[in-house]
């Protein structure tokens, strides 16, 4: 990034790094730790992968760490025909997957007593009153007062039906306890579907019913964000225009679309990516202080980045996005396939599997700061990252030092793998000579943590039985991304003309185009 030499060099070269973590004489500052009240959580689309793979492991954990309430049951709801216990078993071996070295066979045996299932037709309304009347008999067995969180682990393409039944079933209607829904996304596929399904959903549930899931704003990282930038004096004064030069954004996956095909070809990068995950992480970095740390102002303030991200001009379309498909190559010594031969996969597919765009925030803080956003499968490496880039000195001291062999100041938030936060600048390099070096200040969430460490689906189930929206996505912010996104995808699929994918190997940093955006020629992406 804006860099004369190689950021993996300067790193491996100056690996001087300065541990943050150990908290000094004034302590930790922490809120009261919540218990969620008693409750059911129905899961549809419960013999899923997401169910097995995600749900079901996060929930026994918050359970070992006595997060969940007692008086807590699940039931699973799917087409597909199955027992109680046959459910269970297959959820342990999720669990155990999920757990290889730390499984505890006692605990699973008390966790799964909570488990139940009932095959479900999404589209006969007698088997969700079915359903009812087994969900009644299970509130009062568990005490749970009627409250209910209905959790949506299904294809788009069913959040309609499945909303249906609750309605006409009366389960979405409250008796005694709240009845929420949470919803996984893509939510919609344009801004006129998403208005559609909003539209749908409104006549069963309020918007305070409804929790738009985005499990990267669960990430821990993500939301220190907020922390890091609001509860620090030193930094709040340098994000804005007079010393951010620009901001990278990037989200790079080594893996493929894996058995996720069917839905991958329809969708591609731009609705997998951009409109949730990418755009989400834009705001949080953008947004303005809240007026206080509560799930309505926090959202309030992300909105207003949305509704100030500048139109993408259609017309000059490639001085602002780039897109891209992998095609064949080598993944960490393997070799692995090209998009268009994985299975299910069209042999003329024009999916794009990587995009890298400029964004710019038109208001005070922001105005003429790019913000460059990419996010792509096969990649050379797996990171999510936010990297914020300082404006360079204005005068050089060192006259012997040519300005390109000055690093600019760097600040990185690492969302994944490792969740930390990285902040580069210069020093002097001992010894008689004048020599710079750049260092790195280095805090890792794993070395410095002393509390109950939530992944990102742990910490958005545990917040939708509290109730709190602060990390999901409210009704406004999905049309405003859907906004700004949808004439563009409309732009490229209506173009005649043939892209040239595949247009970058896997394994690689994706198409070499990318580059372009960023306005200066000695300006780079961080490398993968």
């Amino acid at each position: 990034m804006a860099s004369g030499r190689d950021d993996r060099d300067q790193t491996e070269e100056v690996r001087t790094a300065i541990r943050v973590g150990d908290p000094i004489e004034s302590g930790e500052v922490c809120p009261v730790e919540q218990i969620p009240d008693p409750c059911a959580l129905v899961i549809f689309g419960a013999s899923g992968d997401l169910t097995r793979r995600k749900l079901i492991p996060s929930l026994f954990y918050l359970d070992r760490k006595g997060l969940l309430p007692d008086n807590l049951y699940i039931v699973g709801a799917a087409r597909t025909e199955m027992t109680d216990d046959a459910f269970r078993d297959l959820l342990r071996e999720g669990v155990r997957k999920a757990e290889a070295e730390t499984f505890d066979e006692a605990a699973w045996a008390a966790f799964a007593k909570r488990l139940f299932y009932r095959p479900t037709s999404y589209a006969d309304l007698a088997a969700f009153r079915d359903l009812g009347g087994v969900l009644s008999s299970l509130d009062r067995e568990f005490r749970t007062g009627g409250n209910r969180l209905y959790y949506l682990a299904v294809p788009p393409s069913l959040y309609t039906p499945i909303t249906t039944q609750l309605g006409e079933s009366g389960l979405a209607k409250a008796e005694g306890g709240y009845r929420r829904v949470v919803i996984e996304k893509p939510f919609g596929r344009d801004l006129r579907s998403a208005r559609e399904l909003d539209e749908h959903i409104h006549q069963v549930f309020s918007e305070a019913q409804i929790f738009r899931i985005d499990h990267y704003l669960g990430k821990e990282t993500v939301q220190n964000i907020l922390i890091f930038r609001f509860m620090n004096a030193i930094f709040e004064p340098i994000w804005n225009r007079r010393y951010v030069d620009h901001v990278q954004i990037t989200a790079a996956e080594t893996l493929g679309v894996e058995n996720r095909a069917g839905y991958y070809e329809h969708a591609g990068v731009l609705r997998d990516m951009f409109q949730n995950h990418m755009l989400q992480l834009l705001a949080l970095t953008a947004m303005e202080p809240p007026s206080r740390f509560a799930a309505d102002a926090v959202r309030e303030e992300k909105t207003k980045v949305f509704r100030s991200l500048r139109p993408i001009p259609l017309e000059h379309l490639e001085e602002h996005l780039v897109l891209g498909q992998y095609g064949p190559g080598q993944i960490e010594g393997q070799s692995v396939r090209g998009y268009r031969e994985e299975p299910g996969i069209e042999p003329a597919s024009q999916t794009p599997t990587f995009a890298a765009m400029k964004f710019h925030v038109d208001n005070w803080r922001w105005q003429g700061v790019p913000f460059y956003v990419r996010s792509g499968k096969r990649m050379a490496r797996k990171v999510t990252e936010i990297a914020i880039q300082f404006k360079r000195i204005p005068h050089l001291m060192l006259q012997a030092v040519m300005d390109e062999s000055i690093a600019p100041n760097v600040l990185i938030l690492r969302i994944q793998p490792d969740e930390r936060i990285r902040l580069a600048f210069q020093t002097k390099s001992p010894g008689f000579k004048s020599c710079l070096r750049q260092v790195m200040m280095d805090f890792c969430y794993q070395d410095a943590g002393k509390g109950v460490a939530l992944d990102a689906y742990e910490r958005v189930l545990l917040d939708a039985m509290l109730g709190d929206q602060m990390l999901f996505v409210r009704e406004e912010a999905v049309n405003l991304t859907w906004t700004l996104l949808t004439p563009v995808l409309e732009a490229i699929e209506n173009n005649d003309r043939v892209p040239p994918f595949p247009n970058y190997d896997a394994g690689t940093a994706g198409p070499s185009d990318a580059h372009q955006l960023l306005e200066r020629g000695d300006d780079r992406w961080r490398p993968l």
